[in-house]
């Protein structure tokens, strides 16, 4: 047992610490656009780039289903040893996201339409947002298949390719920022252009990387790719997925709605304090995304005891890393609220709530955690019925019941939302282990 628990500790930050490292470089490159278009001599192209920044953000975030999905099948196919499975799921994937990204095109303009109805701003910050929108829609191809690709690599319990594809397209975005707004003047429409020629190179070298894997597995054929049985599999964990992300990006949003409707000095302060809850979920996501590997291999091997094992050691880290982020944020939260801003009035009330930020790590954790372990299981159906009970029944009648205690009211129900997704999910987590293990117990007798 020891062995075992020393094993899977290194298996745990071989496969976390590549996510970990790839997680945070997202948010640098936010802040490379930021400070490429914000010393451009108008503000509105900032305010341009936020506004096109926004859409895509949450418009891709709705598709990380691509990811999550492969992760869970490709894992588990790996855990049997089913190597014809493992390629069929690529192409599977693939596929999805090709027609996925073909409808996106398709509906450019009414999707436009939509958006900018939505996010109100400027007429020349919203005139430039619409030229980076058209020209930003094209990556949808590339962004999908990266995803299904990510996944893909996760699910083979290699994380070091899914870092070294985010961190190209990254460096690629950033180089190309500078080249196309400084050194060609394209404004808003270089900022645009470099994330198309960005995904695209991390899709290139996606290819690289799949290629040099399937000569190691066997290839399988189309028929197997087209079994309707493993695609209706496929479609129904990442239908029950897309729910479940829709109605976390509604979650946030509302958050993000009410604090500006509370103020511009209460949005300030509480994007500053959601700034460190993201920093944190950057982080953790990481035990997550080892956690998604290390399930979906146990349950397929339907080893019950390996999954226990697996599903133990994520508990352990993901939990000691939130109580530092906890204590962290306790020692130096001041500091860093300073360091984000130089308004007073902001920096009053920020410092007024911080002990939300100091609280959320240890009380969100968990749903993050049960996140990485549903998806190795692919139990899609739990995780999208726990987001609706902790939006439906939890988080948006608690808003409602104390929308007189204001922006306390609202840190309220938004810790009860992540509360409720981790107790629901618990929940479901008893239930699915009783099963396996009835399951397993019976097909090994």
């Amino acid at each position: 047992m020891p062995a075992r628990n020393h094993n899977l500790n290194r298996e745990t930050w071989r496969l976390a610490l590549p996510m970990i490292l790839s997680n945070l470089s997202t948010p640098l490159l936010g802040m490379v656009d930021t400070a490429v278009v914000g010393h451009l001599d108008r503000p509105y192209y900032l305010g341009a780039v936020a506004l096109g920044g926004t859409i895509f953000s949450f418009l891709y975030w709705g598709f990380g289903f691509l990811r999550m999905g492969t992760t869970g099948l490709t894992a588990q196919a790996m855990g049997n040893e089913s190597h014809r499975e493992i390629g069929a799921i690529l192409g599977r994937a693939l596929i999805l996201a090709g027609t996925l990204s073909a409808i996106l095109i398709g509906l450019k303009n009414p999707a436009a339409m939509f958006a900018f109805h939505l996010l109100e701003a400027s007429p020349e910050a919203e005139a430039y947002a619409q030229q980076y929108f058209t020209i930003r829609i094209f990556s949808a191809p590339a962004t999908l298949a990266n995803y299904a690709c990510i996944g893909w690599f996760i699910g083979l319990q290699n994380t070091r390719i899914p870092l070294l594809l985010t961190l190209t397209i990254n460096l690629v975005n950033i180089v190309l920022d500078c080249f196309f707004v400084w050194g060609m003047h394209w404004n808003v429409a270089g900022v645009a252009a470099a994330s198309v020629a960005a995904e695209y190179s991390g899709l290139l070298l996606a290819g690289i990387f799949i290629i040099r894997r399937w000569r190691t597995i066997r290839r399988p054929n189309w028929r197997e790719i087209f079994h309707w049985q493993a695609l209706g599999r496929m479609f129904n964990v990442n239908a029950n997925l897309f729910v479940r992300t829709l109605l976390l990006i509604f979650g946030f949003a509302f958050f993000t709605a009410q604090s500006a409707k509370l103020g511009d000095v209460v949005l300030a302060a509480n994007t500053i304090l959601l700034n460190l809850q993201s920093f944190m979920a950057y982080t953790l996501d990481g035990f997550a995304h080892a956690a998604e590997a290390l399930t979906g291999r146990a349950l397929g091997r339907r080893s019950l005891p390996l999954l226990r094992s697996a599903i133990a050691t994520s508990c352990r880290w993901s939990f000691l890393f939130s109580l530092a982020f906890s204590l962290t944020y306790a020692l130096t939260g001041e500091w860093i609220i300073r360091l984000l801003t130089s308004l007073e009035p902001v920096r009053h009330t920020a410092v007024h709530y911080l002990w939300w930020a100091i609280l959320l790590p240890v009380v969100s954790v968990w749903s993050f955690l049960f996140d990485g372990i549903f998806i190795g299981l692919t139990r899609a159906k739990e995780m999208r019925n726990a987001m609706l009970f902790s939006l439906l029944g939890v988080y948006l009648p608690l808003w409602w019941w104390l929308q007189n205690l204001g922006n306390q009211g609202l840190w309220i129900a938004f810790t009860g939302f992540l509360s409720a997704r981790a107790l629901s999910m618990g929940y479901y987590h008893l239930k699915i282990m009783a099963e396996l293990k009835r399951q397993l117990a019976f097909s090994q007798s």
